[in-house]
This record gives structure tokens, C-alpha cells and sequence, in this order.
């Protein structure tokens, strides 16, 4: 298993380095593990002033697998936009093809309480949302900032997907479900945008290949306020880049913490990038006060997903609630009755429950 190991800006390289614990022990147990690192982000410009540097792409496209930490800083704000860190972040996932990006959102018992909503709500809740990552309003052309006849500056992105990028993580999707609850809610925005007109469509006609799937369509406003509302109710949602992120960090508070929520994005052949959906968090970067759970349940995801080890992903989701089930917490989980502990501490707890 050679994985290359993307620390990046901010609380990135603290949270990663504890993922690596975790490999460490599974590399001393007999899993052949190969890790090397390199520079994305705000470090990529640092070290070759390029967030996504040639010998970072070499080395992401050489490895079977990538494990990333975040991207961002409050020093790179003022860079010319080719050269911000998020630019690295995008370009990694273009390039590397990782059109399927998986969030699960699920709430563990020993959690129920730290979420926003009641108990009864989220207890039990296991929802995964698939958010296509390479098209979109992200990447698509043209887009910019120009000045009108009249003299007005006027900014402007273009939203689209092509027939094939929508099928394709449709399909995603559908097998996914087939694999849970055998329900996919498609999120859109229908009844405004042509392209989510076209999105609803393409879904439509994929559907026809899953009869076993109940498939269901919601406009991305409704998506919003009925994650709030009845959580439980869904079990796939499927939608684009854009809706995605937003739903995919708003179903993060069902659990408690968008600390606790790792994220796997795959290619067509199941190479992966695996990465907690939080962002690098530079206010408490280097205060050793991090979330590392998402980081090492990403690690877990890559196990499943790439490398097809389902036992090995089982056995670090289960550190993970043992770990919870001692009732130690970072700050951002921590309840009166528990014992708060720090980012390296949270992760040789796991390490030792493994």
C-alpha cells in the first residue's frame, strides 16, 4: 500500500500525524505500508510556490492511495487566485480524475448529545452524501471578474455537467444504495437552474438500472431544511459540487462535530483521496486542541474503498467508539462527564485501542 501523505496548512499536519499513528501500528501488525510525503496548499507555495507542485502531482499519481490533511491560511488570503492554497486542493482532485466524493455522516451513541438537534432525531443516524467533485460551478468556464459597458465590475462563474459526468456518479450512487437502505434522494435545484433540470433527467434515466432502488428528487432548499428537520429520512443523497459541500458540513453538525466526519474521493477505479471534510481551522492550528477522528476514520474509508480491507477499516472504526466509549474527547466533543484530552492524546488513545 503506497500512500502519499499530504499534511498541508494549519491544523492539517497535527491531525494527519496522528492518522499516521494509526498506520504506523497496522504497518507494525504486518500491513505492508509504504508512506511519503509531500507539500499541497499553502506549504506547496511555501516550498515551490505552487499549491499544487509537479513533484506533489508525481507522487499523487505514483501512490495508490492519498491521505490529506486541509488547506488554507489566513497568510495566503492576498495571493493571486492560481496560487491560493484551495486552488491546490482543486487541481489534485481534477487532475487525479476523483469525481465521486464520499461524506457518511453518522452519529455515534456515545455522541447523541453533542449534536445541535435532539436526541431523538439523530439517534441511530447513518446517512452517506455523494457530491460529485469535479464539475460544476467549481471548474466550469468561463468565469471571472470583467467590466461592463456602462463601466460596472461584474463577477461571474459558470455552472454546468455534461451527460457523462452525471451518469457516471450517478451510478456511484445507485450502487451505493443498493449496498444500504436501497434508497437515493437526488438534491437539485429543478425548478430554477437548466442544469439541474438536465441533472434530474440523467438520474431519471439511471434509475431505470437500479429497480430496487427507490429513488426520490429534492430541491437543494428543502434538502436543507429537511436534514434539520428529519435526518433519518434519507440514506443516499446524491447531488453536485456545489450543493454538496454546503449539505455535506450542515449534516456534520447531526453528529456532533464536523471533527468526526472523514470523507473518501475516488476515481473510476477506486483510487482515492481520503481527507476530513473540515477545513485547516489556522485559529487553532498548533494548540494541539484538534478533532483527529475524521482524519483517522478517513483512514478507514481508504482501507475499504481502495484496498478493499473491509476488516482492517472495521477494526479502526472500532478503536474509534472504543476510544469514545472511555469517554475521552477533544474539546469540540467534550460534555460535562467526560474527560477532554488533545489531538496527539486522542490519537495514541485509538492507537491503543486498536
Amino acid at each position: 500500500m503506497k500512500i502519499a501523505v499530504l499534511p498541508g496548512d494549519g491544523i492539517g499536519p497535527e491531525i494527519v500525524a496522528q492518522a499516521v499513528k494509526v498506520l504506523a501500528a497496522l504497518r507494525s501488525d504486518g500491513l505492508k505500508i509504504e508512506l511519503e510525503n509531500g507539500h499541497i496548499g499553502g506549504a506547496g507555495y511555501d516550498a515551490a510556490g505552487d499549491p499544487f507542485p509537479a513533484a506533489t502531482e508525481k507522487l499523487a499519481k505514483e501512490s495508490d492511495a492519498i491521505l490529506l490533511g486541509a488547506v488554507g491560511g489566513y497568510q495566503y488570503d492576498n495571493l493571486p487566485r492560481p496560487m491560493r492554497p484551495e486552488q491546490g486542493l482543486l487541481r489534485i482532485r481534477k487532475g487525479l480524475g476523483l469525481f465521486a466524493n464520499l461524506r457518511p455522516a453518522m452519529v455515534y451513541p456515545e455522541l447523541v448529545n453533542a449534536s445541535s438537534l435532539k436526541p431523538e432525531l439523530v439517534s441511530g443516524l447513518d446517512i452517506m452524501i455523494l457530491r460529485e467533485l469535479t464539475g460544476d460551478i467549481y471548474f466550469g468556464q468561463p468565469r471571472g471578474i470583467r467590466t461592463l459597458e456602462n463601466g460596472e465590475r461584474q463577477g461571474f462563474d459558470t455552472m454546468h455537467y455534461s451527460e457523462s459526468e452525471i451518469r457516471r456518479v450517478a451510478h456511484v450512487g445507485f450502487q451505493s444504495a443498493m449496498k444500504r437502505g436501497k434508497k437515493l434522494c437526488s438534491v437539485d435545484k429543478a425548478n430554477v437552474l437548466d442544469t439541474s433540470m438536465f441533472w434530474r433527467e440523467i438520474v431519471s434515466e439511471v434509475a431505470k438500472e437500479y429497480r430496487e432502488v427507490e429513488l426520490s428528487h429534492m430541491y437543494v432548499d428543502n434538502a436543507a431544511m429537511q436534514l434539520v428537520r428529519a435526518p433519518k429520512q434519507f440514506d443516499v443523497i446524491l447531488t453536485g459540487n456545489i450543493f454538496g459541500d454546503i449539505l455535506s458540513d450542515e449534516a456534520s453538525m447531526l453528529t456532533g462535530s464536523i471533527g468526526m466526519l472523514p470523507s473518501a474521493s475516488l476515481d473510476a477505479n477506486n483510487k482515492g483521496l481520503y481527507e476530513p471534510c473540515h477545513g485547516s481551522a489556522p485559529d487553532i492550528a498548533g494548540k494541539d486542541i484538534a478533532n483527529p477522528l475524521a482524519t483517522i476514520l478517513s483512514v478507514a474509508m481508504m482501507m475499504r474503498y481502495t484496498f478493499a480491507a473491509d476488516d482492517v477499516a472495521q477494526r479502526i472504526e472500532a478503536a474509534v467508539r472504543k476510544t469514545l466509549q472511555q469517554g475521552l474527547r477533544t474539546g469540540d466533543i467534550y460534555e460535562a462527564g467526560t474527560q477532554k484530552i488533545g489531538c496527539a492524546a486522542m490519537g495514541d488513545a485509538v492507537v491503543a485501542s486498536l
